[in-house]
């Protein structure tokens, strides 16, 4: 057993396994499942995953009206060849959105590590797939990597916006897939724990500040952001690039910010971008409120 990124690190390390393969063994005795049926259901994931990217990238629309398209607009963007950041980065955006415009128009999706952070693990395997070309077994793989770090911030620190502030969802999703994606790619274990570290200290203070209280505006952008950043982070960790704050202690930081966080910053819509003007006008249009001036 491990409980923090130390432990798993060091087990890794010393038992020349995969972080991938210490989660599936912690499972296994944990759950009393087999690696077979452990295997079965993160399959059933990864299909649910894959389907709401495909979903998503062929366009919906929320029912408020607030999201959806984008999915679409960046991959129509992409096919013109003249963008700016590199094709990998903006394909993971792409399906982030995608799968979280999915979650917005009521479709089905995996929480990775919640409904609202769904995006970012999907997003960035579905787009260094086509880069490293693994097997299917190896997409599983990824997901218990992911998962064993998701598994390490829910039990030190917080995966809830309600919690924690943004930074615990997105935050940790994003740190989640930049781990997953430097083990994908052929890195260490070491490096799985700086890429986690490195996403997840530029993302400390995100604040949860959803518009009209749907998990809508800014959510599904902030996974695109979210995807953008654990790519970028495994890159620097595949480069030998690491943390000078170790992972665990940053999982800490973030504990703590969360705590001090406003609880009007915390899921609760009465703060940030919700209580902007515009933020309360598209409120009162969805839900057919009058619109106080005074905000």
């Amino acid at each position: 057993m491990f409980r923090n990124v130390a432990e798993l690190v060091e087990l890794a390390e010393s038992k020349k396994m995969k972080i991938s393969e210490i989660m599936i063994q912690q499972e296994m005795t944990v759950s009393n499942k087999s690696r077979e049926t452990l295997i079965g259901l993160m399959e059933a994931n990864l299909t649910v995953m894959e389907q709401a990217v495909e979903k998503g990238i062929a366009g919906v629309k929320s029912h408020s009206g607030l999201t959806g398209g984008d999915a679409v607009l960046m991959q129509k963007y992409i096919e013109k060849g003249n963008f700016l950041s590199g094709r990998p980065i903006l394909d993971a955006v792409s399906k982030a959105v995608a799968t979280n415009e999915v979650n917005a128009a009521m479709g089905t999706i995996c929480a990775t590590p919640t409904a609202g952070s769904a995006g970012v693990v999907p997003g960035t395997l579905f787009a260094v797939r086509d880069i490293l070309h693994p097997t299917r077994e190896q997409m599983v793989q990824f997901l218990f990597t992911a998962g064993a770090f998701g598994f390490v911030v829910a039990n030190n620190a917080s995966i809830s916006g309600a919690t924690g502030g943004c930074q615990a969802e997105v935050g940790s999703a994003a740190g989640m897939a930049a781990a997953a994606i430097v083990e994908l790619a052929g890195g260490t274990p070491s490096q799985s724990a700086e890429a986690m570290a490195i996403t997840l200290k530029n993302m400390l203070g995100l604040v949860c500040d959803p518009v009209a209280g749907l998990v809508e505006v800014p959510c599904v952008k902030r996974n695109a952001m979210g995807a953008a950043n654990a790519m970028v982070a495994a890159d620097m960790a595949l480069a030998g690039i690491t943390s000078r704050i170790p992972c665990d202690e940053v999982i800490d930081a973030m504990y703590k910010i969360g705590l001090a966080m406003p609880s009007s910053l915390k899921e609760t819509a009465e703060g940030g971008l919700a209580a902007t003007p515009t933020g309360r006008e598209l409120e009162a249009r969805i839900f057919g409120l009058p619109l106080n001036k005074g905000e």
